[in-house]
């Protein structure tokens, strides 16, 4: 293994730690064992790699799960989630917030600035150099579903999220907790220009739509043929996964695409569980 290979290795087993252990107390010396390396050149290794110091990224990673509970669980006090963001009193938190993302916590909930919110995590933590994904061919189900569809920069993608979940909770049609949740990307956020983006988020509901504000109106996810993998872990992420079907599996498995985008099936979400327990389904849809 090569000295990179090495510390990309190290340096993803912290990131996994501190994700996984965010309501813990985490301190430099702890992490530097982790990482099996000596606490005087840890936090230069990993500040080299990821262009943050470990405490930085720390502070961030509860910053980040304190922004979803903001922005999608009104019923969660700011108190509450200073306190769970390892904060000593609502005041704090409130500064330290605003000094990050440029708003309080209150503006944030009210109308979070997504696109600002999405610069301060321009990093990604180092991926495993050898990928091992399980991949299923299954028959797909048409869908019936209600949608929204989001056009613009994808770091909004949220503020749409946003009035979809409204529309749920207002109209109790498509409740999330009995029926499926669906995104739908229509071509590569990396290669699209921001004005020609295009993202549908869905649920599934059956018969029309009743008009409304939000923009939801009726769909359908056609059924066929899918070959699915499972992404854990963070959305920022799931291009990984996305990539491995298209570079690896596909050209192995000699299979043909069908003329459908390929989507994703969120069986939890970031409000309800850490980032690093997400799981999604990645359907790629095939001939």
């Amino acid at each position: 293994m090569d000295r990179v290979a090495f510390h990309n290795q190290r340096i993803k087993r912290v990131c996994d730690f501190i994700n996984g252990h965010l309501d813990q107390n985490i301190t430099l010396e702890q992490l530097s064992d982790i990482a099996a390396c000596s606490k005087y050149h840890f936090h230069r290794i990993f500040k080299s790699f990821m262009g943050l110091s470990a405490i930085q990224f720390v502070l961030l990673a509860r910053m980040k799960r304190a922004s979803f509970r903001l922005a999608f669980e009104p019923e969660q006090s700011i108190t509450d989630i200073a306190y769970e963001a390892h904060f000593e009193s609502p005041e704090a938190f409130s500064r330290a917030f605003t000094r990050i993302f440029g708003q309080s916590p209150s503006q944030f909930r009210n109308q979070p600035e997504w696109q600002s919110w999405h610069s301060k995590y321009e990093f990604n933590p180092p991926i495993n150099g050898e990928r091992i994904v399980e991949v299923k061919v299954v028959d797909f189900n048409e869908k019936e579903v209600a949608l929204i569809e989001h056009r613009g920069s994808p770091r909004r993608v949220l503020d749409t999220a946003a009035k979809f979940i409204s529309w749920r909770k207002t109209t109790g049609l498509s409740p999330v907790k009995t029926s499926e949740t669906f995104g739908i990307p229509y071509s590569d956020p990396n290669d699209t220009a921001d004005d020609e983006f295009r993202f549908d988020i869905c649920g599934t509901h059956k018969g029309a739509v009743p008009d409304n504000g939000y923009g939801v109106k009726a769909g359908l996810i056609p059924g066929g043929r899918c070959a699915v993998a499972q992404h854990k872990g963070s959305h920022d992420r799931i291009g990984d996964t996305v990539y491995y079907l298209y570079q690896q599996w596909l050209p192995e498995s000699g299979e043909q695409l069908r003329d459908f985008p390929c989507f994703f099936q969120y069986l939890n979400f970031v409000h309800e569980v850490d980032e690093w327990e997400l799981l999604t389904n990645v359907y790629l849809p095939l001939k």
